[in-house]
C-alpha cells in the first residue's frame, strides 16, 4: 500500500506543471460528443457516461480534467448518505488554489438530477470550477436550483453508494457553507490526518 501511495505522488506531481495553469490550450480542448470515463475507487470502478450535448461547457472542462489525470487520488470528501456524493478539489494545495476560481459560465439545465446523474456543484451564477457531485437519489428539485447534468453513472451506482459517508459536512462540506478553506490548504495531507476514513479515487481515465 505504502509503495502505491509513492508511485501515485510521483505521478501526480509530474502532472502538476501543467495543472497549474486552467488556461493552457491542452486543458482546453473540445470534448467528444459522447465519451466513457472509468473510476477505478478504494469501493471499486464506476463508469461516467457523458453526453456534451447536455452541457457542452460542463462536459468540455470535465473531458480535459480526465485526460490529465486531474481526479486521481482525490477524496470523497463530502459523501450524503442516500443523497449525493461530491468530490473535485486536488490532493495537492496548489493545484487545488490554481483552479479554485476557473470558473466557467452556466450551462442551462437540459436533463434532470435524477439517480446516478452527474453535475458540478457551484455558489451563484457562472461559478461552476472542478466540484462534481453523483446523485445518490432522485434529487429532482436541485433541476430549478440551475444544476446541470453533463452525464450520468450507466455502471457502479453500488459502488457510489457504498462511499464512507460517516463524516458527513465535516470534511469538507458544500461550497455554499464556505467551510473549505482547510481542504483547499491542506488537501489529501490535511485530509488523511483528520478524516482518514474518506474513499477516494485511484484513477479516472477514459474507456
Amino acid at each position: 500500500m505504502r509503495r502505491c501511495i509513492y508511485i501515485l505522488t510521483y505521478l501526480l506531481a509530474a502532472c502538476a506543471p501543467l495543472l497549474l495553469d486552467p488556461h493552457d490550450p491542452r486543458l482546453n480542448a473540445r470534448a467528444p460528443e459522447h465519451f466513457r470515463v472509468r473510476f477505478a475507487t478504494s469501493q471499486g470502478d464506476f463508469v461516467v457516461e457523458v453526453h456534451r450535448s447536455w452541457a457542452p461547457l460542463g462536459a468540455d472542462r470535465f473531458y480535459n480534467l480526465v485526460m490529465h489525470h486531474f481526479f486521481d487520488g482525490q477524496r470523497f470528501f463530502r459523501v450524503r448518505q442516500g443523497v449525493f456524493v461530491q468530490f473535485g478539489i486536488p490532493g495537492d494545495p496548489r493545484v487545488a488554489q490554481a483552479w479554485h476560481l476557473a470558473t466557467l459560465p452556466d450551462d442551462p439545465p437540459q436533463q434532470s438530477n435524477t439517480r446516478g446523474a452527474v453535475a458540478y456543484a457551484f455558489t451563484t451564477a457562472n461559478t461552476r470550477a472542478t466540484q462534481i457531485f453523483i446523485n445518490l437519489a432522485d434529487n429532482r428539485p436541485f433541476n430549478a436550483q440551475g444544476f446541470a447534468p453533463f452525464g450520468a453513472v450507466i455502471s457502479g451506482m453500488d459502488v457510489a453508494d457504498r462511499l464512507y459517508s460517516g463524516y458527513g459536512e465535516t470534511s469538507g462540506g458544500g461550497m455554499r457553507a464556505g467551510h473549505q478553506d482547510a481542504l483547499f490548504g491542506g488537501g489529501n495531507a490535511w485530509l488523511n490526518r483528520e478524516f482518514p476514513r474518506l474513499d477516494y479515487i485511484r484513477s479516472a481515465r477514459l474507456e
